[in-house]
C-alpha cells in the first residue's frame, strides 16, 4: 500500500470507529454522543519541533521525544476528538460544570484509550510498529506537567495553534479531546497551515478578545496566561469533591469564539 493509501486508511479507520463503536456515547444521559467525527494529521518523529518541547518554557525537560517511546519510530499519528454540540451545550452556563460534562470528560477519556489501541492494532495491520505514549509504562505526570503532551504533538502534526487559555484551537474548535501514537510507518506529514503558535488566538495575535477570561470561574486566566495551579486549585477543592469519582470544567472552551471552530476574526 502507498504512504497516501495508508494515510487515508488510517483517517478512515478512526472516522469510522468513533462514528460506530458504542462506546461513544454517554448511557447515563440518554445515550448521548461524546464525540463528532475527529481530525487526524500527521508529523514527523524527527520534526525539530519535538525536541523545542524540551525547552523548559514549552514543556520541558521530561518530555520525550517520539524515538524516546519506540526505537525506529518515524511518523507520529494525532488527531482531535471534537465534543458534539450536546455536550458543549449542557456546560455553557457559568459557574460549575455539567454532569453531562464531568462524564464526557471522564467516559470521553476511555473511549480516547479505546481509540489509541484501535490505531495500534491497525498500525500493526499495516505492517508497523506503534505505541501509544499515554498508555505506556513510561508515562508520567509531575506537577501537572506530562511526559508526553498530545496538544503540543497535535500542535506540531499541524492540527492548531494555542489559546490564552492554553486549550489547542483547531479547525473544530478546542472543545474535545486530543490522542497520538508514535509508530514505524512511514508516512507524509501534515502540512502546518500556520508559522506561530499562538496564531488562531485573537488576543495574543492582536490584542481583541479575552472571553476565556471572563468564562474561567476560578479566575486562573489573565491577560499574563492561565495559572495551571489556580486552575489545578479549583479542580481539587471545588470540582473533585463535588463530583467525585469524575472531575472537569473547561467552562474556558465554552461559549468562547474558538469553541467550534477557528475565530472569524483570525481567518
Amino acid at each position: 500500500m502507498s504512504q497516501a493509501g495508508m494515510e487515508e486508511t488510517i483517517s478512515k479507520h478512526l472516522m469510522d470507529f468513533v462514528s460506530t463503536d458504542p462506546r461513544n456515547s454517554l448511557v447515563a444521559h440518554g445515550g448521548m454522543t461524546i464525540y463528532d467525527p475527529p481530525l487526524v494529521a500527521f508529523a514527523l518523529a524527527d520534526d525539530p519541533l519535538f525536541v523545542k518541547l524540551k525547552d523548559p518554557d514549552v514543556v520541558g525537560p521530561d518530555h520525550l521525544l517520539p524515538q524516546e517511546w519506540m526505537a525506529g519510530a518515524r511518523t507520529v499519528v494525532s488527531y482531535f476528538l471534537p465534543f458534539t454540540k450536546e455536550v458543549r451545550r449542557s456546560n455553557r452556563s457559568l459557574g460549575l460544570p455539567s454532569e453531562e460534562w464531568v462524564s464526557s470528560r471522564i467516559d470521553g477519556e476511555s473511549f480516547n484509550d479505546a481509540a489509541r489501541r484501535t490505531l495500534i492494532s491497525l498500525v500493526e495491520e499495516l505492517g508497523g510498529q506503534g505505541v501509544a505514549p499515554v498508555l505506556d509504562s513510561k508515562f508520567t505526570v509531575t506537577n501537572v506537567q506530562s511526559n508526553w503532551s498530545e496538544r503540543h504533538v497535535a500542535h506540531i502534526a499541524g492540527l492548531g495553534t494555542f489559546g490564552l487559555h492554553k486549550n489547542l484551537i483547531t479547525a473544530k474548535g478546542c472543545a474535545g479531546r486530543y490522542g497520538s501514537v508514535v509508530t514505524t510507518l512511514d508516512l507524509t506529514p501534515t502540512r502546518r497551515p500556520y508559522t506561530a503558535y499562538f496564531e488562531y488566538c485573537p488576543w495574543l495575535a492582536t490584542g481583541e478578545c479575552g472571553e476565556c477570561m471572563k468564562r474561567c470561574p476560578s479566575g486562573a486566566i489573565t491577560p499574563q496566561g492561565k495559572n495551571k495551579w489556580v486552575c489545578k486549585n479549583y479542580i481539587d477543592n471545588t470540582i473533585r469533591p463535588k463530583f467525585k469519582p469524575r472531575y472537569g470544567c473547561a467552562k474556558c472552551q465554552i461559549a468562547v469564539p474558538c469553541e467550534q471552530g477557528i475565530p472569524e476574526s483570525i481567518k
